[in-house]
């Protein structure tokens, strides 16, 4: 009879009644990723004496292409001087459930460096560098608009997304970022070369290579955002080195072709009444062909 209990086979091993503690993950960057965004912030800089030079090589009714890069560069160096120093940066505390079969579901807790003033340098950099391509594309002051306040609305969720603890807002404010970014696509890609279109073969020709360069790289951004920030697949000196190679070719590989090529074209803008007067004439600003000529 007592033979009927006996536990056949070999022995069961206990559940576990305590589940391991949840020791913290904290993902920051090295040496590597300090000394990249020193490099970037060096290339920023003299990039931005560069523009400044030229610009005062030309007359002010046709600095205005050369203002607005030598700005962008500008920004994106005290952006990089700030990271580089270790300030713009915040540890965002994220915590992953990791759902079990037969033990209670864990919790593991990852810190992760969010370098928030990159958003601040974007935020700015970005609607100067969508002012010099409508500009040469020649786009309405309506269709200007909406790029520009596509592209903040881009930027500043692009920020929450990397700010928030919350995994599902986290993926919510970044689905919010691509449907921004795909507006400014559409201004770009759509509006910007169907008027661009209108223009003589050379600025036509120039807009399109500059512009696809352009959309090319800020596509980049979002994957990148994806793989970082978003998933945390790549570390953080992954994550430095992708922007830094990206913001290098957006702002001065960009600014330097901008106007060296657009400084060689027949339709070279000159911007006459406020820019270059002040309210003392009519106020005007013109943008594009002008009867006194380039």
């Amino acid at each position: 009879m007592m033979e009927a209990f006996k536990v056949t086979g070999a022995p069961v091993a206990p559940i576990p009644t305590i589940v391991p503690g949840n020791t913290p993950i904290y993902q920051r960057a090295t040496e590597v990723g300090h000394r990249t965004l020193w490099v970037v912030f060096v290339l920023q800089a003299l990039s931005s004496i560069a523009f400044y030079a030229l610009a005062f090589r030309q007359p002010v009714q046709k600095r205005l292409f050369h203002v607005l890069t030598a700005f962008i560069t500008t920004f994106a160096a005290i952006s990089y001087f700030a990271l580089a120093v270790g300030d713009g940066v915040y540890d965002n505390e994220i915590t992953v459930k990791e759902s079990q079969k037969h033990v209670p579901d864990t919790f593991q807790t990852i810190f992760r460096e969010v370098y928030w003033a990159r958003y601040v340098d974007w935020a700015v950099t970005t609607p100067l560098l969508l002012l010099d391509l409508s500009l040469l594309a020649g786009l309405s002051g309506a269709n200007i608009t909406v790029a520009i306040i596509s592209d903040v609305i881009m930027i500043l969720t692009g920020l929450f997304a990397a700010l928030t603890s919350d995994v599902n807002a986290q993926w919510g404010y970044y689905a919010i970022a691509v449907i921004a970014y795909l507006v400014v696509v559409y201004q770009l890609a759509i509006n910007g070369r169907n008027i661009a279109s209108t223009k003589d073969s050379k600025t036509a020709t120039f807009y399109a290579a500059i512009g696809g360069f352009t959309l090319i790289l800020w596509t980049l951004y979002p994957i990148v955002w994806g793989i970082a920030d978003g998933s945390r697949k790549i570390d953080v000196d992954a994550e430095i080195i992708a922007y830094a190679v990206l913001d290098v070719l957006a702002k001065p590989v960009f600014g330097f072709w901008l106007l060296f090529t657009h400084d060689s074209l027949s339709s070279t803008a000159n911007v006459e009444g406020f820019w270059a007067h002040g309210l003392v004439k009519d106020g005007a600003i013109r943008v594009g062909d002008d009867d006194e000529g380039a």
